[in-house]
């Protein structure tokens, strides 16, 4: 079953249980979904690895939301964002821990021949479609930087 079944029947089941938050979460990722398989170009098709980045672009989304409501003083709507993040995270594939993402990164260092902070595009080509889904962009690019400095 793709990520895109999964979501319309993890939608009926939050429906019958009446959890309104993880139904408003499931609801957005359906819509983005179809919004992605009726964009122009498309086939129609969604694969499970164009959903997994629609799933992160969400989830940053909704982190960088509840950062300016929290900011402004609304920490009712900062909870709502928050929680619902935490939904959409239980679709991923499971994110790399700090430790195994190094370890991943030097093998990447080691397999492009990367010598120095010069080399850090060679590694971050390679190192973010490797690692897509598995961890965020962000934690790729200071480890990478990290380890070549």
């Amino acid at each position: 079953m793709g990520l895109f079944e999964q979501i319309s029947d993890d939608i009926k089941a939050a429906m019958l249980a009446k959890d309104k938050i993880r139904l408003q979460a499931l609801r957005g990722v359906k819509k983005e979904f179809l919004e992605a398989k009726t964009a122009k170009g498309g086939d129609g098709e969604l694969t499970d690895e164009a959903a997994t980045k629609i799933l992160q672009k969400m989830i940053k989304q909704r982190k960088d939301s509840a950062v300016i409501y929290t900011d402004q003083g609304r920490p009712e709507l900062a909870e709502g964002e928050i929680a619902e993040a935490s939904v959409i995270e239980n679709y991923l594939p499971k994110q790399l821990s700090l430790e195994e993402l190094e370890i991943e990164l030097k093998k990447i260092i080691e397999q492009v021949g990367a010598t120095g902070p010069q080399d850090m595009g060679k590694v971050m080509g390679t190192a973010t479609k490797a690692l897509a889904g598995k961890t965020e962009g962000r934690l790729i690019s200071e480890t990478v930087k990290r380890l070549l400095a």
